[in-house]
Formats: structure tokens, sequence, C-alpha cells
């Protein structure tokens, strides 16, 4: 995963380049994002990652599944990525991309698991006191994990606040020994 990720690194900084020099940002988001939906289908995996698969075969099957949708610079970048066999790394591009972009527009990408769904005047609470806490812009999302029990987990790039009744479960039991 981190070889993937430092694969990943210089062709997300040029494509921010890009977006910022151009000031398309939402343009590459999406592009990027239909981009690595292709490359995850599990049906074209196979077939990006089967060595037998001539490149140019692979190049003209995403771009006759894609190409409405995408301009010169995003079909120059599949082309690089098939030509140096980084095609599978696109997931991971888009990811960093993506990270970069919201670096650059002063927004923190958070997430937060909890055990029952929030609505939305919960969420925009917590926005507000992660935003204060913070300083910056807070752009959150949410998945349902029933086995913390209660509480929350949340992730803002270094920051954690483990609230879970799960890890206060494993804290008692630690400090018990069991």
């Amino acid at each position: 995963m981190s070889e993937l990720s430092s694969i990943a690194r210089p062709y997300a900084q040029a494509v921010f380049e890009l977006a910022r020099e151009s000031d398309r940002f939402e343009h590459w988001s999406s592009n990027l994002s239909q981009l690595s939906e292709l490359v995850e289908h599990p049906d074209l995996a196979i077939v990006i990652r089967d060595p037998r698969i001539a490149r140019n075969m692979v190049l003209n099957l995403i771009l006759e599944v894609a190409s409405d949708n995408l301009d010169e610079q995003s079909k120059n970048l599949v082309r690089i990525l098939i030509h140096y066999r980084r095609l599978p790394s696109l997931p991971l591009i888009a990811q960093q991309f993506e990270s970069l972009r919201a670096e650059h527009e002063g927004i923190v990408e958070a997430q937060i698991e909890i055990a029952y769904e929030l609505d939305q005047q919960q969420q925009d609470s917590l926005i507000d006191a992660m935003q204060r806490q913070l300083g910056r812009k807070v752009r959150l999302t949410s998945c349902v994990n029933t086995d913390l029990i209660g509480g929350a987990v949340i992730r803002a790039g270094d920051w954690v606040i483990d609230g879970s009744i799960k890890a206060r479960l494993q804290k008692l039991a630690s400090s018990l020994g069991v």
C-alpha cells in the first residue's frame, strides 16, 4: 500500500498543479472519481492486471467507457498511467489529489465512526464544534459501526478522539488486568 502511495504522489501533485493553474478543481475531482470507479470495478480490475492483455487494448476500453466525460488532459493522464503500468494507483491518486485540494481550500477532511446514525442537527453541531477547535472548515463523512456499542471515533488528519463505549470498556478491562 505504501508503495502505491509513493507512486501516486507525483501524479496527484501534477494533477493538482494543473487544476490550480486552470482553477478546475471540481472538474478534476469528478474525472478522477469516475476513473477510480472504473479502475476499481472488479471486471475491469482483472483486465488491467492481466499481463496478457495489451496496454493499448486497456486504454481503448477505458477511453471508450469514459471518453464522453473526459477532456484531453484526463485522457493523457490515463495514457501515461497505462504506459507506465500505474493504472492501479489511480484511486490513490484521486485520494491524494482530494487531500491536496482540501488543504488548498482550507478544508479539513474528517471522518466520524458512530454506533448510531446522527441526525442533521447533531452533524451540524459537531461540524461547528470541530471548526472552532481546528480553525478551519470541516468536511465530515460518517459511517455507522455498531461494534462501538455507543459513542463515536472522530478522525481529522492527525487528530483522533475515541469516545466510544468499546474503547472505554477495553481501557477498563486493561486496567483490571483482564
